[in-house]
């Protein structure tokens, strides 16, 4: 059987074919999936963004090589895969040579600046948390699938991991204080708010307190409360307004007059959520105490 499309006529066998170049298509799409993220980490790591980040002018492939300390070559390649995607931006230089500019993207990538998402990227690309995804048809297909898949590639939860691996706490807080970032700014600008008449905010879970840092900043009225666990908290670096608390928030949460919880509650059970959200209420006041949540949720 024949129909006509565009004015051609293509019988249901073609058809078939192309559907089937396209799914082959995209399923090489698959297989290399795992590049982008692979690419952009070595990106970070070399530090192509951070030194592009301090010149104003194009800057050649020499020069970005010698600078880097790496292979013009591959380098060269590996900016080539980026600029596809949009991360940085080639064009010539002032004598007319080809050379490297940032992008928004590529700026996100800068380790240092206020919107990095450097930290981010490196976390979860990092070989530890690459492992839970290696887990997954394992988990899945477990009878006793009620253990998470970091814990069942670890041996211990991604809390008791960190506390055991300085290397891995450090990227984890890194991670968490560039969400923050993202994230508090969002709130700062859209709903300031709910902070109204409140004195002192307790951070469950805070990490290394960029929250609170950021939020005494927008509202210098507010006496920060950064409650983490003890090998966290004793690393956090001082920060104006903020102390560091390190306790379990299943024992007990510090006194505040609101408590915050940041992506905290997704972790863990609903049994557990009860028993966190039961310290909290017995932290702040009876009668016009606060626990604010921000939390991801299934649509």
């Amino acid at each position: 059987m024949e129909k006509q499309t565009n004015g051609k006529t293509r019988t249901n066998d073609e058809e078939k074919i192309q559907e089937s170049h396209e799914a082959q298509a995209n399923m090489w799409k698959c297989v290399f999936g795992f590049t982008e993220l692979a690419v952009i980490k070595c990106a970070i790591e070399l530090g192509i963004a951070d030194f592009l980040g301090k010149n104003q002018e194009p800057i050649s492939l020499n020069q970005l090589s010698i600078a880097l300390g790496c292979c013009s070559s591959s380098l060269y390649r590996i900016l080539r895969f980026l600029i596809n995607r949009g991360i940085f931006k080639e064009t010539s230089t002032k004598s007319g040579k080809s050379g490297y500019v940032q992008t928004p993207l590529s700026r996100l990538l800068i380790k240092e600046s206020e919107n990095s998402m450097a930290a981010f990227l490196l976390f979860e690309s990092s070989p530890v948390m690459l492992a839970s995804w290696h887990n997954l048809s394992a988990r899945i297909s477990s009878k006793y699938n009620s253990m998470p898949a970091f814990e069942a590639a670890h041996g211990k939860d991604v809390w008791k991991y960190a506390e055991a691996d300085p290397k891995h706490s450090n990227l984890l807080n890194n991670a968490m204080a560039c969400d923050a970032r993202v994230a508090v700014s969002a709130i700062i600008d859209g709903c300031p708010e709910i902070f109204e008449g409140v004195n002192t905010v307790v951070d469950v879970g805070g990490g290394d307190g960029t929250t609170l840092r950021l939020l005494v900043e927008a509202f210098p009225w507010i006496n920060g409360i950064n409650f983490d666990q003890p090998h966290v908290a004793s690393t956090a670096p001082h920060a104006i307004g903020v102390v560091h608390v390190g306790g379990d928030m299943f024992n007990y949460v510090p006194k505040a007059d609101a408590a915050f919880l940041m992506w905290v509650l997704h972790d863990w059970s609903d049994e557990e959520c009860i028993q966190i959200l039961t310290k909290c209420r017995e932290a702040i006041p009876q009668d016009n105490g606060k626990v604010i949540i921000l939390e991801a949720i299934i649509g």
